[in-house]
C-alpha cells in the first residue's frame, strides 16, 4: 500500500503552491553565533518545505522568524507541500530545494529510483498520539474500527502501523485506516464519527484531549527511536551547491535552540504557523516538541525503518542506512564543536 501509494506521487508534480502560501523572510536578523570577519557567503535563494503544520516544523518556522537563514545569506522561502510522499515529487521537480522527509518514505523513494538523502534529523522519535472515543480503553478495543490518518505514506500512516505492530494488529485486517489529508482533519473526523480513532501530533492531541478523546498511546514518550521527521534533498542539489546544505542545517539549529531556551518567541511563532490563539494548547506544543527536537541532529534509528520496509519492499533487502542518509555535514559541525557551543552540553 505504501508502495503504491509513493510510486502514485511521483506521478505526480506537487507544486510549491498546493500548500499553505509561500512565506517570504522579512524577520529582522539575529546576530550569527560564532562570526567573524570573514567574507559572507555567496547569497542563495531556496525554498524549502514543510509537509505537517504542527509542531514538528517549529524549529524550521523560529528559524525563519529569527533570520537565521539571513545570517547564512539564504533567501529562504517556506512552502508547504503537505505529506512526505507529495514532498519527494516536489524535490525532484526542483519546486523547492530542501523539504522535512520521514525515513520510511525515503527508503521507499530510494529503491523506486528516487536520488533523495536526509541531511539531517529533526525529531528522532514519533512524536504521534493514538487518540481514540472515550469507550476504547486498550488496543483489542480497536478491532473492527476505523483509524483516522492524512495520507498513505505519511508520518501518520507510519505511526500508525508501527503503534498497531506493538500490539498485535494488522491494518486493513484488524482495522480500518482512512485518509483524511490533513491532521485538523484527523480531529474533525473523530468528533463528526467519521473515525473511531486518529494519529495526530501535537498540538492535535492536545485539542483531542480537551474534547474527551482518550490516549491510547504516546509513540514520542513510548515508541521506539525511529527517523521520523528529518530535512532531505537531492543527491544532485547537494552535489552543485555543496556549501548550502551546512548553512541549512546551522539556521535550522539555531531555529531549534531558540524554540527550546526562547518559550516567549516559540509561542509566538506556533500562534502564528499553528493559527491558534490557546494559549494551553501552545504551550502543551511547545513543551512537548522541547524534550523532542534533535540537538545534535543525527539520524537515528533507519536501520530499524529500512527493515521494516523490507519485509513488503523486497528492493530494500540488504540495503544500508548510508543508502538514504549523507551525515558528512552534521559530522563537521559537530566535529567542529558547533552544536556543542549552541546548546551547551
Amino acid at each position: 500500500m505504501r508502495k503504491l501509494a509513493f510510486v502514485a506521487a511521483m506521478a505526480i508534480v506537487a507544486s510549491a503552491c498546493g500548500g499553505t502560501p509561500p512565506t517570504t523572510q522579512t524577520s529582522p536578523s539575529a546576530p550569527a553565533a560564532g562570526s567573524s570577519a570573514t567574507a559572507a557567503p555567496r547569497l542563495v535563494s531556496l525554498k524549502i518545505n514543510y509537509t505537517a503544520i504542527s509542531g514538528a516544523s517549529s524549529g524550521l518556522w523560529t528559524a525563519f522568524e529569527g533570520g537565521y537563514f539571513k545570517d547564512e545569506n539564504l533567501d529562504v522561502e517556506l512552502v508547504n507541500v503537505a505529506s512526505s510522499t507529495r514532498a519527494v515529487p516536489a524535490l525532484i521537480a526542483k519546486d523547492v530545494q530542501f523539504s522535512h522527509l520521514d525515513g520510511q518514505v525515503v527508503v521507499d523513494a530510494v529503491t523506486a529510483g528516487a536520488k533523495i538523502k536526509m541531511i539531517s534529523a529533526i525529531n528522532n522519535k514519533l512524536v504521534f498520539s493514538i487518540m481514540t472515543k472515550a469507550d476504547i480503553k486498550k488496543p483489542e478495543d480497536l478491532k473492527g474500527k476505523k483509524i483516522g490518518i492524512t495520507t498513505p505514506g505519511s508520518s501518520t500512516h507510519t505511526a500508525t502501523l508501527l503503534a498497531l505492530r506493538m500490539w498485535g494488529l494488522v491494518a486493513d485486517k484488524d482495522v480500518a485506516l482512512v485518509g483524511l489529508s490533513e491532521v485538523p482533519n484527523i480531529l474533525a473526523g473523530l468528533i463528526a464519527g467519521q473515525v473511531d480513532a486518529g494519529t495526530v501530533s501535537p498540538p492535535t492531541n492536545t485539542r483531542a484531549k480537551a474534547a474527551g478523546f482518550n490516549e491510547l498511546l504516546n509513540l514520542g514518550k513510548d515508541g521506539p527511536e525511529w527517523p521520523s521527521v528529518g530535512v532531505g534533498a537531492t543527491a544532485e542539489y547537494l552535489q552543485q551547491n555543496p556549501d548550502v546544505a551546512p548553512r541549512v542545517i546551522k539556521a535550522y539549529a539555531r531555529g531549534t535552540q531558540r524554540f527550546i531556551s526562547d518559550k516567549a518567541f516559540a509561542l509566538k511563532t506556533l500562534q502564528k504557523y499553528l493559527k491558534l490563539d490557546d494559549q494551553a494548547v501552545l504551550t502543551d506544543t511547545w513543551e512537548q516538541y522541547s524534550l523532542y527536537l534533535a540537538q545534535t541532529p543525527y539520524v537515528l534509528g533507519m536501520q530499524s525503518t529500512i527493515d521494516v520496509v523490507a519485509a513488503t519492499n523486497a528492493k530494500a533487502k540488504g540495503t544500508k542506512p548510508e543508502d538514504y542518509l549523507d551525515m558528512s555535514y552534521v559530522k563537521k559541525l559537530d566535529d567542529e564543536g558547533f552544536f556543542k557551543k549552541l546548546f551547551g552540553k
